[in-house]
């Protein structure tokens, strides 16, 4: 994106400068009225019209400034950015919303970083007096964040699409090494914004600012992917905003600081779901699987049904609580889901959706997925208002979820997940799990609630066990 121009009075700049100003100021409000509208599900299509409209007119008023002279390059990004974009948005199916998220929050980063070392190397040789400790400290801000926020979104990426192992990647050392790598990295940066005229550094810089973001994801866990999606967009937002102080665009400052800002909330808001603070999210390693415990839910009787019980229990049912989890995801069951949904509201089953704040792999997963199949708002249900209607519940239905639904939160003062804010599906009458197998989730324990009375394990692919549950409910209208 162009400099803008500081004029301090409207007569001052030209139409043009008018032009873009005006738009970067209606841009701006879209902006805050898109985060405003993404906070609900009734309004999020609204939000995303708002954001898009308002990036529309950011580029337009940018491509109106009159300092602009090549203009074919940026022909050649858009239709580079286009080519790669438009497949990945038609063809990337809703499962795969994570996967996609991190990486335009990869492509994002690198964005920032290019244009913080771009801007360092062309006044270091044709504008000097530009490269004031101010300017530098910036470009060093936003080049750590950006590059960084490039390689660990690519390993996000990795973990979510399983190119990576999901499970901690940890070495003995592991914490210090990573440390002492963003040390190195700070202390160039300083040396940098004290005396700018040390070319051979910035790489050096950059190098370590990429290590460390390799590094600094691998530790972690699948677990606690929507808290790393979310910070990372913080990441994204903060380098946007400190390339808009060395562009001087008063537009890049405002939006980067919107997005940086929200992306550090929701992670807060996912550390308190969890019960867990940062450090241990970043630095936790959290989800390593004992072979012990994985050994020894091989002894442990449980109950399971087939399709067919399922279908008699949930029918003969007035109430029921559907808990998608990651699983649903990985089947892409949520349209067998909504056939679900259909066919029991028709029998006059009262049928609502919990949603935990961290199930899948990033904030508001299950509630994209869910919407994707239609089903209504007003049935998706948070986890602090579904909770106390448990109690009165006929039927849990647990979908792919696992540790938030694990009633060790509550009970086991040992365990890890002791004292995460979880739905508590183990207080309605009887509950119903569709799983795979008796496999740990990702914080890589055993679920108590599999070997409770009241369970009943559903065992096979979500999407085709679903499946036939909905056929024997039709059938049963015969």
């Amino acid at each position: 994106m162009s400099e803008g121009h500081g004029a301090v009075a409207g007569l001052t700049m030209s139409p043009q400068e008018i032009v873009a100003q005006t738009t970067y100021l209606v841009a701006a409000a879209l902006f805050v009225l898109a985060l405003k509208w993404l906070s609900a599900p009734k309004t999020a299509r609204r939000g995303v019209w708002a954001g898009e409209i308002g990036m529309l007119l950011a580029i337009g008023g940018t491509l109106a400034l009159p300092d602009i002279e090549a203009f074919h390059w940026i022909v050649i990004a858009i239709l580079v950015g286009s080519a790669i974009g438009i497949p990945i948005a038609i063809l990337m199916p809703m499962t795969a919303v994570p996967q996609r998220t991190a990486l335009s929050h990869s492509f994002g980063g690198l964005a920032a970083g290019l244009v913080g070392t771009a801007k360092y190397y062309l006044w270091l040789s044709q504008e000097p007096e530009k490269l004031t400790s101010f300017t530098m400290g910036v470009i060093a801000f936003e080049a750590l964040l950006g590059y960084l926020t490039f390689t660990g979104s690519l390993m996000a990426f990795g973990k979510l699409q399983e190119l990576l192992p999901t499970r901690p990647i940890v070495y003995r050392g592991q914490n210090f090494i990573n440390l002492g790598l963003l040390a190195a990295a700070i202390v160039i940066g300083v040396a940098l914004t004290v005396n700018p005229a040390q070319p051979a550094l910035l790489p050096i810089f950059i190098f370590l600012s990429l290590l460390f973001g390799v590094l600094l994801i691998i530790p972690i866990g699948g677990a606690d992917m929507p808290t790393v999606i979310s910070l990372l967009n913080s990441y994204a937002g903060l380098s946007a905003s400190a390339m808009g102080f060395v562009l001087n665009n008063k537009l890049l400052i405002i939006a980067g600081a919107l997005d940086g800002s929200s992306g550090f909330i929701l992670s807060i808001i996912m550390c308190k779901a969890m019960n867990r603070s940062f450090t241990n999210v970043l630095f936790g390693a959290f989800g390593q699987v004992t072979g012990a415990k994985t050994a020894g839910a091989l002894e442990r009787p449980v109950r399971s049904a087939m399709p067919e019980e399922a279908a008699a229990i949930l029918e003969s049912a007035q109430s029921v609580v559907i808990v998608p989890g990651y699983g649903m995801a990985v089947a892409q069951a949520q349209h067998k889901v909504r056939e679900l949904f259909d066919v029991l509201t028709k029998k006059g089953v009262d049928v609502k959706f919990g949603i935990h704040p961290v199930a899948g792999r990033m904030p508001g997963h299950m509630n994209v997925l869910l919407a994707e199949a239609d089903i209504p708002y007003d049935r998706l249900l948070e986890m602090d208002e579904v909770n106390p209607e448990l109690p009165q519940t006929d039927v849990a239905l647990v979908i792919g979820a696992n540790d938030v639904t694990n009633p060790a939160a509550r009970n086991d003062k040992g365990s890890p997940i002791y004292g995460m804010p979880i739905i508590n599906v183990d207080q309605a009458r009887t509950v119903m799990v569709i799983k795979r197998s008796m496999s740990s989730g990702f914080a890589g324990i055993e679920n108590e609630l599999y070997y409770m009375d009241k369970t009943l394990m559903l065992f096979g692919d979500a999407k085709a066990f679903v499946g036939e549950v909905v056929k024997e409910l039709s059938s049963s209208d015969r």
